[in-house]
């Protein structure tokens, strides 16, 4: 993918057809590459989810909605930014099923040195927040920004150490969205020193769902998380996992064993995760892949030819369809697997996969995956 620079119709278009019915991130992409940009999609929907089984019109986010929310983000300083563009954060755009718009509001330019997420427990110790207070303003004396999610506890910590230098903050409702409420001065801060970024339209209140997605993007922006303070089931060490599926460093700070705060963190030290004691425990890590991360995202993206789209699709009967629907069950599967046990032609294969998951029969996960939804 290489960058470019959206007008105003694109970015609007591109906004409505990543928030409409049943298109994710990789859907998204699908259609891009088959239809060349999203205007041309978006006529697509409606026929692709009927072939696909869906008995209803498909619902698509209205241009008007799509003007709104990016008047109502300028009016706060805040505009939206495409995973083509050269504002996105450059480690966000490698990870699959990356969001294809985000909001920004800050100084973007932040994100230019290499990043490192600091996540934790939201009922910290005064020790831990100290701690990582310290941690995260030696990553930035050391040329990093550091990432968090501004939630209670460590990641207040993490933010508070690190906004006189470089930081962001990824946040799970609307980039109006100011949680938790005690945070609005250190909000407001890192919105005039920092970033603040959201995969959301403004006016979006967090929910239960949207902080996994927050924390996808908060290890899918750095090169390693480092965990202070969690417990055995906790957000952060969700965190850990995402990083690890991202192909990121994981770190964790040690713990009392009789404090259940640090059970989490000892956990992963023990499946493997870098021990840190100090600030030089991580920077023997990622200082001798820094160099290489860069100079290679920059390659991928100077290399890569702009996507052609394909064209007319390939047509795919009921019975060819109604065989792919088949072979995927509610347990994930590869796409080659579909492709080589159903026999069938692998654009055919495709078309028929867009078809169903725009009918939401099934969903595109990462990896090149897919699962049925419904039957």
């Amino acid at each position: 993918m290489t960058e470019t620079s959206l007008s105003y119709a694109e970015r609007r278009d591109w906004l409505r057809l990543s928030r409409s019915e049943n298109v994710g991130p990789q859907t998204f992409q699908a259609l891009l590459d088959t239809y060349g940009d999203a205007s041309q999609a978006l006529e697509a929907l409606p026929a692709l989810s009927a072939k696909g089984g869906l008995r209803r019109t498909i619902s698509i986010y209205a241009q008007d909605r799509a003007e709104s929310d990016i008047e109502r983000a300028e009016a706060l300083d805040a505009r939206f930014v495409a995973i083509c563009e050269t504002d996105y954060p450059p480690l966000l755009r490698q990870v699959d099923g990356a969001p294809p718009v985000i909001c920004v509001k800050g100084d973007v330019s932040v994100l230019q040195p290499p990043a490192i997420a600091i996540v934790g427990a939201r009922n910290a110790s005064a020790l831990g927040r100290k701690l990582t207070r310290r941690l995260a303003g030696e990553l930035c004396d050391a040329g990093f920004c550091v990432v968090s999610g501004m939630a209670r506890g460590i990641d207040t910590a993490a933010h508070q150490g690190s906004v006189e230098h470089a930081t962001v903050a990824v946040l799970a409702g609307g980039i109006d969205n100011i949680y938790p409420p005690e945070n609005e001065e250190l909000y407001h801060t890192i919105a005039r020193q920092g970033l603040l970024v959201s995969e959301h339209v403004v006016g979006t209140k967090p929910q239960a769902q949207h902080f996994p997605r927050r924390n996808r993007l908060v290890s899918g922006m750095s090169l390693g998380v480092l965990v202070v303070e969690a417990a055995m089931r906790s957000g952060s060490l969700i965190t850990s996992r995402l990083a690890l599926e991202q192909n990121r460093e994981v770190f964790a700070v040690p713990g009392s064993p009789l404090d259940p705060r640090a059970e989490g963190t000892n956990s992963l030290i023990k499946k493997g995760a870098t021990l840190v004691r100090t600030v030089d425990d991580i920077l023997d890590v990622l200082s001798p892949i820094i160099g290489n991360e860069s100079e290679q995202a920059g390659a991928r993206l100077a290399d890569t030819p702009p996507s052609e789209p394909d064209g007319a699709q390939t047509p795919v009967s009921h019975s060819e369809r109604g065989h792919l629907l088949q072979l995927v069950g509610t347990a994930a599967i590869d796409i080659d697997d579909v492709i080589r046990e159903s026999g069938m032609d692998a654009s055919a294969v495709m078309t028929a996969l867009l078809e169903l998951e725009l009918a939401g029969t099934i969903e595109r996960l990462p990896q090149q995956k897919v699962i049925r939804t419904a039957d």
